[in-house]
């Protein structure tokens, strides 16, 4: 992703819950197991969202066209379909200054009633950097695991909308960040749902990125709808959490840009202020030490009463 006159602005968390996932003798419990006792607080487990991620930071290098991200997608699509939603593999070529790379978005719905929808998204793929060994656990494990959290969430949660959940490839820039050499698969998805009527649908589109960041701080992004942050502050008021989101802003250019231009109400929830100066972005500290449950705890929480607020037709 990329922001125009970005401010930095570090808030410390006052307060850092940790979760554990072990069981017994050291036994791995499966994220969707872990902690019944928190999901029976809370439908979106922040500590299950950070299990997810490490699952898919431990595929290595994700980059488009990689075998890497070949096996995280298999692997993402094991977890997808006990869910009862609808899969589907939306594969393409993105044409890159390194030349064709196959790329897949993975969209997987749950059918509604209202012939609305809203849409949650965010990418799986990690940038490819020359003599980095970056595994991008914040950039994009932290959006691969809450969506694959958000998914059983989903499943349990009563929607008159068709509720969908995009799994972007190609949203890293493969050499520099252009309008060309960027979110393709964000672009193509639009384009698409453009052609066959299914943009117009929309209700809204929450873009998920970088938000496992134990030091979170949302962006105040200008290219989002001011309905959506307005109703995400308030939200985040209600819960405690305003602490965690920047009054100060620019404009980003990220997953949603491409149906914010098409007129769609989207929004982008964002951290861009990852490490002192921003030092852990796309370079080989971001790993996953650097994340918390706490953060994605926080998110979800959000997103989710979002998406119920919209469903009531708030």
């Amino acid at each position: 992703m990329h922001k125009t006159n970005r401010p930095y602005q570090s808030i410390p968390l006052t307060s850092l819950w940790i979760g554990s996932v072990l069981l017994g003798l050291g036994t791995f419990v499966h994220p969707l197991a872990a902690l019944a006792t928190e999901r029976q607080a809370h439908k979106f487990s922040g500590s299950a969202a950070l299990g997810y991620t490490r699952r898919a930071v431990s595929f290595g290098e994700r980059s488009s066209g990689s075998d890497a991200i070949s096996q995280l997608r298999k692997w993402i699509i094991s977890e997808l379909n006990p869910l009862g939603g609808q899969l589907s593999l939306d594969s393409f070529t993105g044409e890159t200054p390194a030349g064709p790379v196959p790329m897949t978005n993975l969209i997987y719905k749950f059918p509604g009633k209202s012939g609305k929808s809203v849409v949650i998204t965010g990418h799986y793929d990690t940038k490819r950097i020359p003599m980095v060994h970056f595994v991008g656990a914040n950039d994009a494990g932290s959006s691969t695991g809450f969506l694959l959290e958000f998914a059983r969430v989903i499943q349990s949660m009563e929607h008159t909308d068709d509720i969908y959940l995009a799994f972007f490839d190609g949203e890293e820039a493969v050499a520099q960040w252009t309008d060309t050499d960027s979110r393709y698969g964000s672009r193509h998805l639009a384009g698409k749902w453009a052609e066959d009527g299914t943009l117009g649908k929309i209700r809204a589109l929450i873009n998920i990125d970088m938000i496992g960041d134990r030091d979170l701080d949302i962006a105040n992004d200008e290219n989002s709808s001011p309905r959506l942050k307005q109703m995400v502050a308030q939200i985040a008021a209600k819960l405690g959490d305003s602490k965690y989101f920047l009054e100060t802003g620019g404009r980003i250019d990220d997953d949603h840009k491409p149906f914010v231009d098409a007129g769609v109400n989207a929004i982008d929830i964002i951290d861009l202020d990852y490490g002192a100066q921003n030092s852990y972005w796309h370079t080989a500290k971001d790993t996953m030490d650097k994340l918390s449950a706490h953060s994605l705890q926080m998110v979800g929480d959000i997103v989710t009463e979002l998406v119920k607020e919209l469903e009531s037709g708030k």
